[in-house]
């Protein structure tokens, strides 16, 4: 089957794209493609990009055109020279080959886990944004990324593990502080479209305790912390295969809340669980915080709670020492320290399905 993005291109541009997919992956200097105009040239290196994350080592391009032509001459800009693009590709190739091989019999949801794993304990934010960072020479060459080198990263470990992945990419929004664009996957596990943000479980999880607030989430759902996207992408419109479900650690009560509480308290382990019983306003964040509470009265523990309420998802941690701060809301993010909302009233958090 043809890559994604290239099946929504119109023939001329189809045209290009493997044009400059033939001279990129040959390390040409220059070489002729179809006479377009530059915002379509543009358009093709950046979908050929997406569905080719092994294209690493390509970052602008310049023509040269002669009036009366009918192929522009195509010139790459390279991140390196000729010869160290060889050895990162030699290189990574072998790094992606020896990640998958673990995972080869897995089913396709392990397999998504096994991925998503890798990336939250093996890769960091890399805050000071260098340029492999956007590529998949970052997390699988230097173990760190931000979320366009992240999101690549997972698709080139799809791809060699067989699934269904593409990269998407939303726009940025500077009148909410969203300074820029943000990738992350969509994923196909048994025939059913998913969200998938590792770089977002990444900045609310640790390598110690991994985050799956982003795992599997449909199209309702994610787009509450995320904004619109500028590429095409099928709908996901089943939320059957988001993590806390599938764990069974998505309650729609407050006994459960409390049961498992206890459970955490006696056992001195950290509990993480969705919140499913409606909207997850003060009222209703109130009343889990006492369940909380109640909870590790009868061992003397107190909880200490970190919340991501867009997605509704509690960490819970039960200490000896009562904590300054019982609660401390979360803001899931590209590796930035942001200051996150507290729920209002007549804000949804989440809904009974």
């Amino acid at each position: 089957m043809e890559p994604y993005y290239y099946q929504r291109l119109s023939k001329p541009m189809q045209e290009a794209y493997h044009a400059i997919k033939r001279g990129v992956e040959s390390l040409s200097p220059a070489f002729p493609v179809p006479r377009l105009e530059m915002e379509q040239l543009s358009e093709v290196l950046f979908y050929l990009r997406l569905d080719c994350p092994e294209i690493f080592y390509i970052t602008n391009f310049s023509c040269r055109v002669h009036p009366d032509a009918l192929r522009v001459e195509f010139c790459p800009e390279y991140l390196f020279d000729k010869g160290r693009i060889r050895e990162h590709q030699k290189a990574l190739h072998a790094r992606v080959e020896r990640l998958a091989r673990p995972a080869q019999a897995f089913t396709e949801w392990e397999k998504e886990r096994y991925i998503h794993d890798f990336i939250c304990t093996q890769v960091r934010y890399d805050k000071l944004k260098k340029p492999y960072s956007h590529e998949i020479i970052g997390p699988l060459g230097q173990g760190v990324g931000v979320c366009e080198g992240i999101a690549k990263s997972v698709k080139a470990l799809c791809d060699q593990l067989g699934l269904w992945c593409i990269v998407v990419i939303s726009e940025n929004a500077p009148e909410k502080g969203i300074k820029y664009r943000h990738a992350w996957n969509v994923v196909r596990i048994g025939g059913r479209y998913y969200h998938l943000d590792a770089t977002f479980d990444n900045s609310v999880g640790t390598p110690e305790l991994i985050r799956y607030d982003y795992f599997n989430l449909e199209d309702r759902r994610i787009f509450r912390d995320h904004e619109p996207l500028i590429t095409p992408a099928p709908a996901c419109s089943e939320g059957d295969g988001f993590y806390y479900r599938m764990k069974k650690l998505s309650f729609t009560k407050l006994e459960e809340v409390e049961r498992r509480g206890e459970q955490a308290a006696r056992k001195k382990k950290e509990l993480v669980f969705h919140w499913r019983g409606g909207y997850l306003t003060r009222a209703v964040l109130k009343d889990i915080l006492q369940c909380l509470e109640r909870a590790g009265a009868s061992r003397d523990m107190h909880p200490r709670v970190r919340l991501n309420w867009p997605q509704a998802v509690l960490q819970v941690a039960y200490t000896p020492e009562c904590p300054a701060h019982m609660l401390d809301a979360q803001q899931a993010n590209e590796g930035e320290e942001l200051e996150a909302p507290l729920p209002q009233e007549e804000t949804a958090g989440d809904t009974l399905q």
